[in-house]
């Protein structure tokens, strides 16, 4: 019986889903101490056993787990086959100090170094993630169907960095007649998951598109598209807000003016796009503003330091700093939660300032 060669697609091993969460970095900087420490040791089963010893003293998960993660950094081209080297960036993507950070050296590391057919004992020059890329790049959109049909390709079978239109459609049509949607269920989610980690790039519906293409096509409504608010999540949200002002100022008002407004707005101190569900509708992630305030805020003209005061951009007008510049937030509100998303703030504004 011959062999099914359709069964040959881009495997991606993921032991890990969350890039920022602890046990990724934590697992990341094991494996770059260890290969600072034994880089002039040939590679060997035993020298690899020994890092899996490391692994298991912090991360105390079991070996097969351990293994997946490794090779899960091998592929995504954090290391390098063989364990003797790392990409130029990894510690910086370790040291960042905020998860946007981390997304822009992520983004570059995929892009430059990762290959899903590598291993810790086997190289490739096979890059997936560059090959879809381009694709992208030539195409302009990427749908569902097509993403998975990439899967099938032989990338090493194509001189061009991209497949063209016709030769995509070809491959859709054979994962529909492979099924292969419905047996690697698995592996397309972690595919999507990690695209959808990249700088730069966006899912609307199951399209995938560049951010600035998206933007051009779907204006204003794109943040509503690729990530809907929860509408009871968020009143109740609002009205934490609101029930906090009532306790400390007596009634609902701009907590910066101290103004009742007739309007008043529930900002997020780091933006929703950017929070994850807990942080989405933690009120301590919220700051109850007058239109005028919660636009600079919301734009990161303005932040605020620990103590309250005002942070200016760059980009602000002298008379506009020299207007608000007397104006504070009270101590009152400012529990060490709300200020650790306010770091969150401060440095986005200091990112787009630089």
């Amino acid at each position: 019986m011959s062999t099914q060669t359709y069964e040959k697609y881009w495997k991606l091993t993921n032991a890990f889903t969350d890039y920022n969460g602890k046990k990724f970095l934590d697992t990341l900087s094991i494996c770059i101490e260890f290969i600072d420490k034994y880089n002039t040791e040939e590679y060997s089963e035993k020298k690899y056993l020994r890092l899996q010893e490391e692994v298991y003293k912090v991360n105390n998960i079991n070996y097969i787990s351990i293994r997946k993660s490794i090779n899960q950094l091998v592929k995504m081209g954090f290391i390098n086959p063989f364990l003797k080297s790392y990409h130029p960036i990894a510690k910086e993507y370790i040291e960042a100090r905020t998860n946007r950070k981390r997304t822009t050296f992520l983004s570059k590391i995929i892009y430059s170094n990762s290959g899903f057919n590598r291993a810790v004992n086997r190289e490739s020059s096979i890059k997936q993630i560059n090959f879809l890329i381009q694709t992208l790049i030539e195409k302009g959109k990427l749908s569902k169907e097509e993403i998975i049909a990439l899967m099938l390709v032989d990338i090493e079978s194509y001189r061009q960095p991209f497949i063209a239109e016709t030769e995509l459609q070809k491959y859709v049509q054979k994962a529909k007649d492979i099924g292969f949607i419905e047996r690697k269920y698995n592996q397309i989610g972690y595919l999507y998951n990690l695209l959808s980690k990249l700088d730069d790039l966006v899912f609307v519906e199951e399209d995938l598109y560049f951010r600035d293409d998206a933007e051009q096509i779907f204006g204003e409504d794109l943040e509503i598209i690729t990530k809907k608010r929860d509408p009871y999540l968020h009143r109740l949200y609002k009205k934490q807000l609101k029930d906090e002002c009532e306790e400390i100022y007596g009634n609902p008002m701009c907590v910066l003016e101290r103004l009742s407004y007739p309007v008043l707005i529930a900002s997020h101190i780091k933006p929703f796009i950017e929070s994850n569900e807990d942080e989405a509708y933690d009120p301590n992630n919220g700051l109850l503003l007058s239109r005028t305030i919660d636009s600079l805020f919301d734009l990161k003209y303005i932040s605020f330091n620990d103590d309250g005061t005002i942070l200016f951009s760059k980009r602000i007008s002298n008379d506009v700093k020299e207007f608000w510049k007397n104006y504070k937030l009270e101590e009152n509100i400012l529990n060490e939660k709300r200020k650790n998303y306010l770091a969150y703030h401060r440095d986005l504004l200091n990112e787009i300032d630089n």
